[in-house]
Parts: structure tokens; C-alpha cells; sequence
């Protein structure tokens, strides 16, 4: 009698499917159950990462790669057959299977995909790490990369994602947040390797996370502590007193980028006089730049972002210039 006679019982058939992204051996109850269960358990791969837990908590193992007759046929019976599937995912067995499903000339056994382990949020981070380190390591271009030769791209990834968001353009933001990412991943990337042009010592993408978890954590003394913040303006001063305690300046001004754009720098000047309670006068002038950061402070002490409005207003400008062109925008 096979699987294919009528009186035979067709038996149970399971996908077993995993997440590389999961520790090996982390498997949801219901996986061990079935593999406990099972009359036998399939895995093409001899080197599937979870075949040494399984084993070890006295699973036997097949190393096979049924085709989907063979697989028809062991479940003769009435019994399970659970297949580990390998990180394809067993494409050619499950076509083989449907396909043998619409013949309509076989008793089919139950067939179940169970997955054994989930991703978790933000899974999909290791793969970026995993993609970058091989990049880092195969292309002729990248593997050539300095922290300084990468800087003009952070740049103009920054202000692409601000333009995406100014934009409202959702699909254009997430690819922007993408490109941003890949920013810090590849720097994390380059630094791991020890050869920073400043001679430091080297850091991963973990000691990059791990630096501002803690940093959230302790700036956030109102979630993760004892402190309360019910408004917006007491959590800005909880994060300016921690940050004050963490930095010991002697100064207001030092942090402040000065490479940023004019008007975003006169207005962070601007902001940590005003939030220090300082009364600076603004320094006098000829010119246009000192008309313009005055505008700046102004703008600031408002609560408009002046580089923010002037992006507005020159956007203005260039849709009324393609009007005067006759160019549709």
C-alpha cells in the first residue's frame, strides 16, 4: 500500500520555518511540540544553524531533500514528516507539492507551514549590518571609504530627508530615512575596523546603539526613572539640565556646529542665549549678515525655524520663475 491508495491514511506533513535572525535554538512551543511529535524530521541543509539545538534536545535529524513524491510517500500511515526548511524556504518542494495537489489523483497529506521563529522590531536592522559588512569587504569602492570621504553624503542625505518630509512625500521619506540609515551603518562599519584617520580606537554598530540607548534612557529621567513630565516644556528642561550635567560646558556656544547653514547656526546661538536666560546685545555692522542673523533671532524668539521659512519663500521663488518660463511645474 502507498500514499497514493485510497485506504491509506495520508498522513501530516509540516514546514518548519525559522528566522536566521532569531539565536538558533529559540523555537516557539508549538515548533518543539511538533518536532517532538514528529514519525521523522527532514532538512536538506547539514549545515542549518539549528540543527545542533535540535539534536541536542534529542531530535533525530535526517539530512535529506525529499521531492515532493518522496515526501507523499512518507507519510504513509498516517505519520508526520516535519521538514526544517532552509532560508529559501523550500521553494521547489512546495511547487512540487501543489502541483501533485491539482493532479486531483492523489490523497494529499494535511499540510501546515509552522513558523517556528518570528522576527522582532527591527529585525531586519542585522541584515543591513550583514549586507554593509559584505560591501565593506567585496566592492572595489566601498571597501576604499574614509569616515571624511563619506562626510558630503551624510550631508546631502540629511537634506534630501528634510526635503521628503517637507515635501509630505511618504514613499520618498522612507527612502530617505533608508539612505540616512545606510549613513550610520557605514561609518559604524568603517570604524569597526580600527583604521579611523584620527588613529582612535575602534567601535561597532552595537557600541553606536548601546551609546544612545543609554543616552535616552538617562535623558528621559520621566519614562525610564522617578522624575514626572506632563508637558513638553518640562521635558525640554529635563533634557537641557541632564545634558548640562553630562557635558560640564563652560559655555553655551560649544556644541554648536559651526559648519551648519548661516541662518540654522544664528538661530541655535540664538536659542541657547534665550534658554541660558543670557542678555547678550546682538553685535552691530555693516552688511547684509548681520541684517540677517538679527532676522535670525528674531525668527527664533518667534519659534519659526528661519531656515525652514527661507526654503518656503525660495520654493515660492522658483515656482514663480518656471511660471515665468512657461514651465509647468
Amino acid at each position: 500500500m502507498n500514499a497514493t491508495s485510497p485506504e491509506a491514511a495520508p498522513g501530516r506533513i509540516v514546514l518548519l520555518t525559522t528566522s536566521h535572525r532569531v539565536a538558533p535554538g529559540l523555537l516557539s512551543w508549538p515548533a518543539w511540540q511538533a518536532l517532538h511529535a514528529a514519525d521523522r524530521v527532514l532538512c536538506a541543509d547539514g549545515a542549518h544553524p539549528q540543527l545542533p539545538y535540535l539534536r541536542e534536545a534529542g531530535i533525530t535529524v535526517d539530512e535529506a531533500a525529499p521531492t515532493a513524491q518522496d515526501l507523499i510517500d512518507a507519510c504513509t500511515g498516517g505519520r508526520t514528516v516535519v521538514v526544517v526548511a532552509t532560508g529559501e524556504g523550500e521553494p521547489a518542494l512546495t511547487d512540487g507539492l501543489a502541483r501533485l495537489a491539482g493532479t486531483g489523483r492523489i490523497r494529499m497529506p494535511e499540510l501546515e507551514l509552522l513558523p517556528a521563529s518570528y522576527d522582532l522590531p527591527g529585525a531586519r536592522l542585522l541584515d543591513l549590518v550583514q549586507v554593509m559588512d559584505r560591501i565593506r569587504t567585496e566592492c572595489p569602492w566601498s571597501s576604499q571609504q574614509t569616515h571624511k570621504g563619506l562626510a558630503k553624503y551624510g550631508i546631502e542625505e540629511a537634506y534630501e530627508l528634510v526635503e521628503a518630509i517637507e515635501d509630505g512625500d511618504r514613499d520618498e521619506l522612507r527612502e530617505e530615512l533608508g539612505d540616512v540609515l545606510l549613513q550610520v551603518v557605514f561609518h559604524a562599519r568603517i570604524a569597526e575596523e580600527g583604521r579611523a584617520e584620527d588613529g582612535a580606537a575602534p567601535f561597532s554598530i552595537d557600541d553606536v546603539a548601546g551609546g544612545i540607548v543609554a543616552k535616552l534612557i538617562h535623558r528621559h529621567p520621566h519614562v525610564f526613572g522617578d522624575e514626572t513630565a506632563t508637558t513638553p516644556e518640562e521635558v525640554k528642561e529635563h533634557w537641557l539640565r541632564t545634558k548640562a550635567v553630562e557635558k560640564q560646558r563652560e559655555s553655551v556656544t560649544e556644541g554648536i556646529p559651526l559648519g551648519q547653514p548661516g541662518l540654522a547656526l544664528a538661530a541655535k546661538l540664538a536659542s541657547r542665549v534665550r534658554t541660558a536666560g543670557l542678555e547678550v546685545p546682538l553685535p552691530t555692522g555693516e552688511g547684509i549678515g548681520y541684517e540677517l542673523l538679527a532676522m535670525a533671532v528674531r525668527a527664533e524668539a518667534a519659534g519659526v525655524d528661519p531656515e525652514a521659512a527661507l526654503r518656503v519663500a525660495a520654493r515660492a521663488y522658483r515656482d514663480a520663475v518656471r511660471a515665468a518660463e512657461g514651465v509647468s511645474s
